[in-house]
């Protein structure tokens, strides 16, 4: 049998986001615009088997996520495990979490084996802690507000719209040189996706935030909901010289853009320790773990 995978471009933006809201998730992988921005980077793909969704590695080893979609589960994981052994390579599934797990117990009892990944934790927020940040343990969040709304009491904070998404995009280019981007193969490509999530903040339906200080942009936020009570935060850019921003812009976009989730999920850390160190200064009421499954060796 063949699977072939296509690259999700816009005009599959409907079908996917078809099968994803079958999907009960808070995983930042699982959203349309998440996947297509960095389909290029990690060449991933797409198919649609028996009526559901699977996205998988285009190149290199073979992977595959879990099934979404309103078919049988069960008989599209039988075509995929038919297919790798067609191949004779492991058939192996990526971003698991521990539902998605639980799930292929139920159906494939002790077959599998799961090896979760601490890099790739999505770190998730009560949305009513990160706006009030009240309390102790938020203390030096408050800090950091307090001193930014003192040193720059002209700030504001607006959405994005097609009126400021020039003025977003610009800043971010200016990000790209203060950052040494060009010299840096992963944060080229996560400014690359910065720059092209800008471009086609409309096309993808995302929602951002900006603040302004001295009437120019020092920071933006741009995030979309994932799952039914979940909004997640994509990108979030500010000026390392604007003492604050970065606490500002976080704050400022969940009480604005929150309204209504019940949690914010901030995305992994990719093993980065000083980005897990803010992440988790965060207090996050827990993670969205996700694992590689593998057939139980016998």
């Amino acid at each position: 049998m063949e699977i072939n995978l296509k690259r999700p471009e816009l005009e599959d933006r409907a079908q996917i986001n078809h099968y994803l809201s079958y999907a009960d998730t808070r995983s930042c992988e699982m959203t349309f615009a998440n996947t297509f921005m960095w389909s290029r980077h990690y060449h991933a793909g797409f198919t649609i088997l028996e009526d559901m969704l699977v996205f998988g590695n285009i190149t290199g080893s073979v992977s595959f996520t879990v099934p979404v979609g309103p078919g049988d589960l069960k008989q599209v994981l039988d075509l995929l495990m038919a297919y790798c052994e067609e191949r004779q390579v492991p058939f192996q599934l990526h971003n698991v979490t521990k539902d998605n797990f639980d799930r292929l117990e139920a159906l494939y009892p002790g077959e599998f084996t799961i090896s979760y990944e601490r890099d790739y934790a999505d770190y998730v927020y009560e949305t009513e802690k990160l706006i009030n940040l009240s309390g102790k343990k938020y203390h030096s969040k408050k800090n950091h507000i307090n001193k930014f709304k003192t040193l720059y009491p002209d700030w504001s904070y607006e959405p994005i719209t097609k009126d400021n998404l020039e003025e977003c995009f610009q800043m971010g280019l200016r990000w790209r040189e203060l950052n040494g981007c060009e010299e840096d193969e992963e944060k080229h490509a996560e400014i690359c996706v910065t720059l092209n999530y800008l471009r086609l903040f409309e096309e993808l339906e995302m929602r951002g935030g900006a603040l302004r200080v001295d009437g120019r942009i020092v920071a933006f936020t741009i995030g979309e909901p994932v799952g039914k009570d979940t909004l997640v935060v994509h990108i979030e850019k500010a000026f390392a010289d604007i003492q604050g921003a970065y606490t500002m812009i976080n704050q400022q976009f969940v009480e604005h853009e929150g309204a209504g989730f019940a949690y914010i999920n901030r995305e992994e850390d990719m093993g980065e320790e000083g980005l897990r160190k803010a992440k988790l200064s965060y207090k996050p009421v827990f993670l969205v773990e996700k694992g590689v499954v593998r057939k139980r060796s016998l």
